[in-house]
């Protein structure tokens, strides 16, 4: 059954896998024309008595903008700037620069997931080298530069097919000889990123293409979809899990602890007919077993070895097997329902072995602090020894034992958990 729902889930998974390889790369536009006007400023290098104002109208860039997919993409832009004293206190100057560049561009919106709260707003992050000349009157020719750029703009979609956005860009230029009033420019032994020009604009994105949305807004369901399925498929193998290993996997074992080997009902019970807290198959196992040593005895083929008679042995070899354990609910130190077949098994045991003794060993799980999982395991392993005491067996005869965490079974998984939380006996 395990295998049959796996397979059936793993060809989903692929066939999912397959249409998105095959459709996924055409379900989206890639080319946008970004058009941009706004207002510049310089900080540095200015001479001594020049400066500009920070709301200084006229800055515009055309940029074409290519998206790979739907997170990352290139852009090739075209800027103009004209930079002009503050008209008060700066002496007057005008300067005109020119420049181009091309950036890197990383759709924040869809990398952040953006469309579980919104499918209007965007943000988009950008980082790129270029050129630029720049022209005044006070010299000929032009000064040309390097540049490094960087900035980050926000979206508003207004349609599939045009987008509202903001940006704000700064370029960090080196080799500029000439200042932005148009003076020679001592840098002083400087090469570095000593120039700093600053654009904030509002502009349109428009959109080309024959599909419905463009990569800055389109949303991959089947990513999603196929991102859904695994995490099912995850949790499938983990609810298909048989800690106890009785056929009848743990999401519908009514009882995910039984003793191993011993025959179950349809979800998962073991089967104990006349009701005396001893599984009839594991009941029935040991009466024949006794029958076969008593028969032997008779015949002289077999010494009866132990204390209490016959078969002693064969159970003893079962308890000492871990095949009688006594299971509990998470951070409780009194045993859970599904317990009390193993009690009364050894109950049966030590009254039928009057000379017979028994550690009695606690267990926690890995969940928690490691000092307050081994006083946990000592509690139940106290409160099974009580149990056992209020039966009717010498409290002399029970040693407790605090073995703290298990971590054999349990890391992890759930399912593991509720198998290593339990008291297991020794026989002596």
């Amino acid at each position: 059954m395990k295998k049959i729902v796996l397979s059936l889930l793993l060809i989903s998974l692929a066939s999912i896998e397959m249409n998105a390889q095959d459709g996924g790369a055409n379900d989206f536009n890639k080319w946008s024309i970004d058009i941009n006007g706004g207002v510049n400023k310089a900080a540095n290098p200015f001479t001594p008595g020049y400066h500009m104002n920070a709301d200084n109208l006229f800055h515009a860039d055309l940029g074409f903008r290519y998206m790979f997919n739907t997170k990352f993409g290139l852009k090739i832009q075209g800027g103009y700037d004209v930079l002009n004293d503050d008209g008060d206190t700066s002496a007057e100057f005008q300067t005109e620069v020119m420049a181009l560049n091309l950036q890197g561009y990383v759709n924040f919106g869809r990398i952040m997931e953006f469309e579980t709260w919104t499918d209007r707003i965007n943000v988009l992050g950008h980082m790129g080298v270029g050129i630029a000349h720049a022209t005044n009157d006070l010299y000929e020719g032009s000064d040309r530069l390097g540049n490094f750029v960087i900035g980050l703009g926000m979206q508003y979609r207004i349609s599939n097919r045009i987008a509202l956005n903001a940006d704000f860009t700064m370029y960090n230029n080196f080799s500029q000889n000439k200042t932005w009033d148009g003076r020679t420019y001592d840098r002083q032994g400087r090469q570095g990123f000593d120039s700093t020009l600053y654009n904030a604009t509002l502009g349109l994105s428009i959109y080309l293409g024959k599909h419905e949305k463009h990569a800055d807004w389109y949303i991959d369901e089947k990513s999603d979809e196929l991102e859904d399925l695994e995490s099912r498929l995850g949790e499938m193998e983990t609810m298909l899990d048989d800690s106890d290993k009785d056929g009848i996997p743990d999401y519908l074992d009514s009882e995910p602890n039984t003793i191993t080997g011993v025959a179950v009902d349809s979800k998962g019970r073991t089967i104990d007919r006349n009701n005396n807290g001893v599984p009839d198959e594991l009941e029935s196992y040991i009466d024949n077993k006794n029958s076969e040593i008593r028969n032997e005895v008779k015949s002289g083929s077999l010494a009866v070895n132990g204390a209490g008679g016959s078969g002693s042995g064969y159970i003893k070899e079962l308890i000492n097997g871990g095949y009688v354990n006594v299971y509990f609910d998470f951070n409780k130190a009194t045993p859970n329902q599904e317990s009390v077949n193993g009690i009364n098994f050894l109950i049966r045991y030590l009254n039928e072995n009057p000379n017979a003794k028994a550690d009695v060993i606690g267990y926690a799980d890995e969940v928690g602090d490691s000092a307050y999982n081994q006083e946990l395991s000592n509690r139940r392993a106290e409160n099974v020894k009580k149990i056992l005491v209020d039966a009717g067996i010498d409290a002399s005869r029970l040693s407790i034992v605090a073995n703290g965490e298990d971590t054999t079974g349990g890391s992890g998984s759930k399912y593991g958990r509720k198998v290593v939380r339990r008291v297991t006996f020794i026989l002596k």
